[in-house]
């Protein structure tokens, strides 16, 4: 597979239940895989250059997003976070641990003129899209042109998924499912896609499978249509 050098290569990583669901209805989701998946985690973080959530999910969970693997990597991947309306707390996580590895808080939309990172050691990247230029897209390019980003990991939320699998740029998903059930009431993976019609639908390749631990691994690789002529 090749990918366009204006833009990053996606992975976009899911744990959720068997269900496709990634939290309770009250926002409880640690932890829904177990150790042996979520030290795979930390290794797939290690082996991309961004690892990226929405402000939602920094929020809710608070997470720091460092490789925390055994050697320990030679570089932490940079950390980024897509947060419009700068709202990242200074006393989160990811700000208080810029010593570890930098921190990037991006934006497509307009940061009030003082915000709670001012001094922090975060970087705020501001995004302004092309005409006619997806959000995702624009912040892609911003993020491999600002930082040199070749491989980002995306780690959610949903709506996060979403925006991206809509965008048409996930190009790979690691997808951890953990022997359980949520319910309709749990919070899915994905956020809406605005499909029209099945055919819209995005289509991907399972090209591995196997057991860790308690749970499942998948791998899918994007489809890709058919050459005319070919088959």
């Amino acid at each position: 597979m090749t990918t366009s050098p204006s833009r990053s290569r996606v992975t976009l990583k899911l744990a959720t239940s068997l269900d496709g669901r990634i939290a309770t209805a009250a926002g409880e989701s640690r932890w829904i895989t177990g150790p042996a998946a979520r030290a795979m985690v930390h290794q797939q973080r290690a082996a991309h250059d961004a690892v990226l959530i929405g402000i939602g999910t920094a929020l809710a969970d608070d997470p720091e997003l460092t490789a925390r693997t055994e050697p320990a990597p030679s570089k932490q991947p940079l950390r980024v976070v897509l947060d419009r309306h700068s709202r990242l707390p200074v006393a989160s996580k990811l700000a208080k641990s810029v010593g570890l590895g930098p921190v990037v808080a991006l934006s497509t939309g307009d940061w009030p003129q003082s915000a709670p990172l001012d001094g922090s050691g975060v970087e705020r990247l501001l995004v302004k899209p092309a005409q006619g230029e997806d959000e995702i897209a624009a912040a892609l390019r911003a993020l491999a042109q600002a930082h040199g980003v070749e491989r980002v990991y995306v780690e959610g939320g949903g709506q996060v998924a979403g925006a991206f699998l809509r965008a048409g740029l996930v190009d790979r998903i690691e997808w951890f499912r953990a022997p359980i059930l949520l319910g309709e009431e749990g919070r899915p993976a994905v956020g809406p896609l605005a499909l029209a019609a099945l055919a819209d639908a995005p289509r991907f390749v399972r090209v591995a499978a196997s057991a860790i631990g308690p749970d499942l691994w998948e791998r899918y690789e994007r489809e890709h249509a058919t050459p005319a002529g070919k088959s």
